[in-house]
């Protein structure tokens, strides 16, 4: 088993005594920002469906808005919603930068479930071929570093989540749903960005026709250090992950793409790609190399690892291409390195310009087929998360005779 790196625990753990008054984040993540130990007086404001924006924000006068609660925090303090849905009439946005040693926390609260609704922002119902106003984009749209959000759903904005020029955020645990465009989208000048336990999928926008809404993008910008760990992206109308223009590596590790770039809202001229990981692209594509680690692309329309004409030298390994409907690696126009990848069932399991490696499924002789793997079964990979947050562990696609060859949960 390829073994998992540390993880932020789950946030329910960020926040460990609201009512008592300590607050401490969890140990810090490799390759990200830390989650930094926060005053042990109660900087909380707090939000309830019940509240008033006119009280103090405390968990016996709580605050009716997000709106209100993101103008009223400053470095250090969290902000801290309660069970219920929050629909939206204008988006959320946040423009005040946190510190590092003392980041703004939104979170649900702990032990509850929140929930952001975007279906009543009139970007999310912009006409097709109509454009979104950059100050539009998203139920949360964030231009601002230093921040943690974690532990809440997203659905039905013009973007779940747009992030663009931001820098050291921490962005764990979230689910981002049914968006009328891409359910994240990171973009500009935005460096040392970590999204962890991302569940982002039924994401289409209309709009285009399916064209560009994606579970994860980060795309349009550069910026060093961004990782993305433990994402689930499925069944959106453009691709799992997309990184379009984006000048910058990005790491990608412990993630799973599926069913992405069919047509299930029945758009009469449909134009979803269909990729499990899109690794770049652009005219010219900006030439970068992205890594990819243990990661799994499945049942996707098209190709499940592709490099979409960027020339860059990517880095994939001990990752695994199974039954899409395209090339399983789909790294033509990259001198891409390939250690240890699995691909089984696809239309064609890899399509290659120049690349090297080793230990791959294509190079050993051997003609895999679903008959060489102890499970083809999803359920437990695609089911509810482990305790940490992580993908939990199964036999999905592991081969039977045990070779070092493959993504491992």
């Amino acid at each position: 088993m390829i073994p998992h790196a540390r993880r932020v625990a789950p946030t329910i753990a960020v926040l460990t005594a609201v009512a008592a008054g300590g607050l401490t984040h969890s140990p810090p993540a490799p390759d990200g920002p830390a989650l930094t130990p926060l005053p042990t007086s109660d900087p909380t404001l707090v939000v309830a469906t019940d509240g008033d924006d006119d009280a103090p924000g405390t968990v016996a006068a709580p605050l009716a808005t997000i709106h209100r609660a993101v103008e009223l925090a400053g470095p250090g303090d969290v902000i801290a919603v309660r069970e219920g849905v929050y629909r939206l009439t204008t988006n959320i946005t946040i423009d005040r930068d946190g510190t590092p040693d003392a980041p703004i926390t939104l979170t649900s609260y702990p032990g509850e479930h929140a929930v952001i609704d975007g279906d009543g922002l009139p970007a999310s119902h912009t006409p097709i071929g109509g454009s979104i106003p950059r100050p539009e984009r998203g139920a949360i749209h964030q231009e601002a570093s230093h921040w943690h959000i974690t532990d809440l759903e997203i659905i039905r904005g013009p973007y779940g989540i747009y992030c663009s020029d931001c820098d050291d955020n921490v962005f764990a645990n979230l689910v981002t749903r049914d968006n009328y465009e891409s359910g994240f989208q990171l973009q500009g000048e935005s460096s040392r960005n970590l999204i962890l336990d991302l569940d982002s999928y039924g994401n289409h926008d209309p709009r285009k026709n399916g064209e560009s809404a994606d579970g994860l993008a980060i795309k349009e910008g550069r910026g060093e250090g961004n990782v993305v760990r433990g994402a689930r992206l499925w069944n959106n109308a453009d691709d799992g992950f997309d990184a379009w223009m984006f000048e910058s590596p990005i790491t990608i590790e412990d993630s799973v793409a599926w069913g992405n770039g069919e047509n299930r809202w029945g758009f009469p001229d449909f134009e979803g790609d269909g990729n499990g990981f899109k690794l770049g692209g652009g005219s010219p594509a900006p030439a970068v190399g992205h890594q990819v680690r243990n990661s799994i692309a499945f049942d996707n329309a098209v190709d499940g690892f592709e490099d979409n004409g960027n020339p860059g030298a990517h880095r994939v390994e001990r990752s695994t291409a199974y039954r899409n409907g395209g090339n399983g690696f789909d790294l033509r126009r990259s001198p891409a390195v390939l250690i240890g990848n699995l691909a089984v069932g696809n239309a064609s399991s890899v399509s290659r310009g120049t690349p090297s490696g080793t230990g791959n499924s294509w190079s050993g002789g051997q003609d895999w087929t679903a008959a060489d793997l102890l499970s083809v079964d999803p359920a437990i990979l695609t089911g509810p998360r482990s305790p940490d947050g992580s993908v939990p562990s199964s036999d999905f696609l592991v081969p039977a005779d045990g070779s070092p060859i493959g993504a491992r949960f």
